[in-house]
């Protein structure tokens, strides 16, 4: 399948989603302007993560340079609590009281916006046609485009060591075959062939989340039959295995001693200097590499989990957040000159400016450069060729609760990949039930 039939499939079979930081302020966000000085647009975001601030800020900064008359202020006073911020947006939006723009997660919660009746519908702007169709699936629904991205899109798989690698003249797998093959050379010679940390429960998820690709690869409308609830992971060939990889990684013998204890840190030290071949990771935790073993930056390399075909090799991603606004913004026109800025390379060049190479860009005509780190680096193939495919939860409302105890006891040995699977179906089904979807 060609890269483009790819993209547009990809378009086609995402129902997108919702948002991660919002505005505050008064609905409308600038209207005690005085009308003969700029028009001032509030941008609204929770306060908890720092390099959202940060970016958002020099967004803001960069375009106010250039923009006289518009002037973007950025208000991260929403709550740190995900849950709480939510709560917040939903009730902004509901009732007309969201300022000018709000910042916000990409992905399937954004159907809980209601976003056709409250957001800002920006499908008919030119700057829409320099976004990734991959991104425009995450932000839109059947009527509408609302976002455009505020950061870079990274990859989840295995980070892996290159010096490893390099001393046992190992290939970049191409197969789930390839893999186990590789993670036999690297046990044999006294490294930890996988790292696992199960301590941070969370990270048991990633190869199941990663592993999508491959389900995609094999059929692009699996999605939205997983939301239909007319396939599942037990009884698909190609889904079930990301819960039986987990299962054959325990069975081969390639664990750290202190797997069920070690922290994401413990397997990012791992593998960047050395004691272990593998880790299982999503793209974000290259920045920790960087900052706390910044000479072994380029220790460390990425592939995407491997399937079956060699030839379709590719790779799970997962979105950035997004820029959007309400409907009823008292400034549309200026709302949608900042979302162009942010969405040409001028405003990939205020991130990059902020947050050095962190990941791929979604704007056309933007760049990774040459000095991004070599996780970030490994990223671009797949992006060039096609071979990538939103994760899950981009894609469908429906994730169950507790598959990362579910995957601690299969990646434990506890029970086997295959129950793993029927346990995540039923607990997947009681959230989709919860939710009210329609044939659940």
């Amino acid at each position: 399948m060609s890269a483009t039939t790819r993209r547009s499939l990809m378009l086609a079979a995402a129902s997108a989603a919702a948002v991660s930081v919002l505005l505050t302020g008064c609905a409308g966000g600038g209207g005690d302007n005085d009308p003969d000085g700029p028009v001032e647009l509030t941008w609204f975001q929770g306060s908890g993560v720092e390099t959202n601030i940060a970016t958002a800020e020099a967004l803001a900064e960069a375009f106010n340079a250039k923009n006289p008359d518009i002037v973007i202020k950025v208000d991260a006073s929403g709550p740190s609590d995900s849950a709480q911020l939510d709560n917040l947006m939903k009730t902004r939006l509901a009732t007309g009281e969201m300022p000018d723009m709000f910042w916000y997660n990409s992905g399937s919660l954004l159907q809980a916006l209601n976003p056709d009746q409250t957001m800002l519908d920006i499908a008919a702007e030119d700057f829409v046609s320099n976004l990734d169709d991959a991104w425009i699936s995450a932000v839109s629904t059947e009527d509408g485009v609302f976002g455009v991205p505020v950061q870079t899109a990274g990859g989840g798989g295995i980070f892996y060591s290159i010096p490893i690698y390099d001393e046992l003249g190992l290939d970049v797998p191409k197969t789930w075959d390839e893999f186990l093959a590789n993670s036999d050379a690297i046990r044999d010679a006294g490294y930890t062939g996988v790292e696992l940390t199960f301590g941070d429960a969370w990270t048991a998820q990633i190869i199941t989340l990663a592993d999508f690709y491959n389900v995609w690869a094999s059929d692009n409308d699996w999605a939205a039959q997983y939301t239909a609830n007319e396939v599942n992971f037990a009884d698909d060939p190609v889904a079930v295995q990301g819960f039986t990889k987990l299962q054959d990684i325990y069975d081969g013998g390639y664990l750290n001693e202190d797997f069920a204890s070690a922290l994401l840190n413990d397997g990012l030290e791992a593998v960047t200097t050395g004691a272990a071949g593998h880790y299982p990771m999503l793209g974000f935790a290259q920045a920790t590499i960087a900052t706390n073993w910044p000479e072994n930056l380029d220790d460390v390399g990425f592939f995407g989990i491997p399937g079956d075909n060699a030839e379709e090799a590719g790779m799970t991603v997962w979105m950035p957040p997004a820029l959007y606004a309400p409907a009823n913004t008292e400034h549309p026109g200026a709302v949608k000159e900042f979302m162009a800025f942010v969405a040409s390379p001028a405003g990939c060049d205020a991130v990059t400016e902020a947050l050095g190479a962190t990941g791929q860009y979604l704007v056309e005509g933007c760049t990774v450069p040459d000095e991004a780190p070599r996780i970030v680096a490994d990223w671009a193939p797949y992006f060039e060729s096609g071979h990538v495919a939103p994760a899950l939860e981009f894609l469908s409302p429906v994730k169950g609760p507790n598959l990362m105890q579910i995957n601690v006891e299969v990646g434990s040995g506890v029970r086997d990949g295959q129950s793993g699977a029927e346990l995540y179906d039923a607990d997947a089904a009681k959230q989709a039930q919860q939710l009210g979807l329609p044939g659940w």
